[in-house]
C-alpha cells in the first residue's frame, strides 16, 4: 500500500499545529523530552534519564525517513499560540491491512489541558482522511491511568485487556486495547 502520495505533511486543531516530524524541530524534540522524563519515561523508554540531543535529532531523521517509505507517519506537536514543541503522535502501519498504532505523547507541563485529545482526534481523521486507514488501535500499559483518560475522551472503543502485551524496562505489562473506526469520527 502506498499512502504517501495523497497525504498532507501538516494539519490543525483549534489549539494545535501538527506538523511532520522533521530533523529542523531537534532543539524543541529534546527540551520538550529532556523536561518529561518523569511522566514519559515509565511508559515510554526512549524517553530516558540521560536522553541526548543527537537521539532527539535521530529520531526525527528516522521518522522522516519512515513518512517517506509510507510505513509510518510520526508529527511533532506545537502550541498554535506559543509555536512551542509539546509532544509528538503518529500512526505505525501494523501489516497489509489498512491498519494501523496510533501513540501520543505530551511534555509536562502541558499535560492535564485535553491536548493529548485533541491531537490524538486530529490524527484519527488524517489517518481515515488522508490515509485511508480503516482501524487504528491505541495500546496502553495498565498502569498508565493518563494514556487511558485520552483514548476514553477520544471516544475509543475498549476491545479488552491484553496480557503481557508490552515490555517495559525488562518488565511485562498487562495493556489495554481501544480503537478507533472511521464512523466514530462520524466521517
Amino acid at each position: 500500500m502506498n499512502f504517501v502520495s495523497n497525504s498532507s505533511t501538516q494539519f490543525e486543531t483549534a489549539r494545535l499545529i501538527i506538523k511532520s516530524c522533521d530533523p529542523a524541530y531537534t532543539d524543541g524534540l529534546f527540551q520538550a523530552a529532556s523536561q518529561s522524563v518523569s511522566e514519559v519515561y515509565p511508559f515510554l523508554p526512549w524517553c530516558h534519564p540521560d536522553y541526548q540531543r543527537d537521539e532527539a535529532e535521530q529520531w526525527l531523521t528516522y521518522a522522516k525517513a519512515q513518512w517517506q517509505d509510507g510505513s509510518a507517519f510520526g508529527f511533532s506537536i506545537f502550541d498554535r499560540n506559543s509555536s512551542q514543541l509539546i509532544g509528538g503522535c503518529g500512526v505505525s502501519l501494523i501489516d497489509d491491512h489498512p491498519v494501523a498504532n496510533l501513540g501520543y505523547w505530551i511534555r509536562s507541563g502541558e499535560t492535564g489541558k485535553g491536548l493529548a485529545t485533541e491531537a490524538t482526534l486530529g490524527l484519527a481523521d488524517f489517518a481515515f482522511r488522508q490515509l485511508g486507514l480503516l482501524r487504528l488501535e491505541v495500546i496502553m500499559s495498565i498502569k498508565n491511568p493518563a494514556s487511558r483518560k485520552v483514548a476514553i475522551n477520544s471516544g475509543a472503543h475498549f476491545e479488552g485487556t491484553l496480557r503481557n502485551r508490552l515490555l517495559l524496562h525488562g518488565q511485562c505489562h498487562d495493556a489495554y486495547l481501544y480503537s478507533l473506526i472511521p464512523d466514530i469520527l462520524r466521517l
